[in-house]
């Protein structure tokens, strides 16, 4: 292909109409502290900076997640999780990893499909003390006193903003409730996990304080994912999300140990993969066969 002289300056004019950064120095500046501060924060408890690889030969199995792939048998990571619990069934201690991360078909206002993540384990911490951590390094990191937290349960979130009880209600009135058309309900269907994420995201969670974080803890174990379920409660998850206003912030559990019960939900999200139509993804045998060596009990956060 023969390019000459003159499309050769016309295609870099057109192209240097965009090479200016979205963002300026100052916001780069702010970045650049708040990362200096969570790395304080991890040195004052003694919490041990890891690196873990970009890409893998497997990735996450969650339908709600996609990932980029790379080569033949290849993705980009979605999080450092995978590979963070395979050094603490190794023996390392509590851990941190402050890396970029990817993920594809996540673009928008506040999302792109590249950017960078803080996740973090605390081995012999339950739910109020991973929540606690968690606004003590937001804390840390903003320099200032964070004022009233409020914690909600996901039950008592969606009586409260809502109207209904995200337990007993029936799909209608979750339906009736965003005001769903016909071709909503048709795309969303019996989907119940669906439908309490649309009236979470449109209804509930824009009715958090703007003043101040929202932690809403105790999930469905329908909505688990990695966390385990709670001990006084089996239909309950012991995961929690942290909510600036509507702005999420961070998501955290108290870490599913089991390794029979991993593989179930594993198996469970790749049929689920098959009936929405999404691509198929191997599931990591090695994080299966370190939780089968014993992940310690720990609490974990991205």
């Amino acid at each position: 292909m023969n390019v000459t002289a003159e499309g050769l300056r016309l295609s870099d004019k057109s192209r240097s109409m965009n090479w200016r950064p979205t963002s300026g120095v100052a916001v780069a500046m702010q970045r650049a502290e708040l990362i200096a501060r969570a790395r304080d924060y991890f040195t004052l408890h003694k919490v041990l900076s890891v690196d873990t690889p970009a890409f893998g030969s497997a990735s996450v199995t969650d339908p709600h997640i996609a990932s980029f792939k790379v080569a033949a048998s290849s993705y980009l990571q979605t999080s450092p999780e995978y590979y963070m619990k395979r050094l603490l069934a190794a023996g390392y201690p509590d851990i941190y990893s402050i890396c970029r991360v990817f993920r594809a078909e996540e673009r928008g206002r506040r999302h792109l499909p590249e950017f960078t993540l803080i996740e973090w384990y605390r081995r012999n911490f339950l739910l109020d003390d991973i929540v606690a951590d968690t606004c003590n390094l937001l804390a840390h990191m903003l320099d200032r006193h964070l004022g009233a937290v409020q914690i909600l349960d996901y039950q008592e979130a969606f009586r409260q903003h809502a109207g209904l009880d995200p337990f007993h209600c029936t799909l209608d009135d979750l339906a009736d409730r965003v005001a769903a058309d016909a071709a909503l309900r048709s795309s969303l269907g019996d989907d119940r996990d669906a439908w309490l994420d649309l009236v979470l995201s449109f209804v509930v969670v824009p009715r958090f304080d703007k003043q101040c974080l929202t932690v809403l803890q105790h999930y469905p174990c329908s909505q688990a994912a990695l966390a385990r379920r709670c001990p006084a409660n089996p239909e309950l998850a012991d995961r929690f999300e942290v909510f600036f206003g509507d702005l999420e912030l961070a998501n955290g559990y108290v870490e599913l140990g089991d390794r029979t019960e991993q593989a179930e939900r594993m198996n469970a999200d790749i049929q689920r993969r098959t009936n929405l139509g999404l691509p198929a993804v191997p599931v990591d045998r090695n994080l299966l066969a370190a939780l089968d060596a014993g992940l310690p009990n720990c609490a974990g956060v991205a």
